[in-house]
């Protein structure tokens, strides 16, 4: 059985960051890739959820604040992974 390859993106809300561009294989995530915001925390946070599922990034980052703002990077993650697989 071959998994299913995808590639989506996403534009976070509400942080530094710009874009995230991910690359899935069925629920695992085989890179992500980020545009703005911190580099090196976004540098290592993509390497960190690299072959993680989708399940276990959005358990781990849902909810993580940044200071006073209401949501972050991973935060955001975790809603761009949200949508994507409740669209799909």
């Amino acid at each position: 059985m071959t998994m299913t390859k995808e590639k989506f993106t996403y534009i976070p809300q509400g942080v530094c960051s710009k874009r995230f561009d991910f690359e899935l294989e069925g629920d695992v995530i085989t890179n992500v890739t980020i545009t703005g915001g911190c580099p090196g925390n976004l540098l290592g946070i993509s390497r960190i959820i690299k072959g993680k599922t989708v399940k276990e990034v959005v358990d781990a980052f849902q909810g993580v604040h940044c200071g006073a703002k209401p949501t972050s990077c991973p935060d955001q993650i975790a809603a761009a992974l949200t949508k994507h697989f409740q669209s799909n």
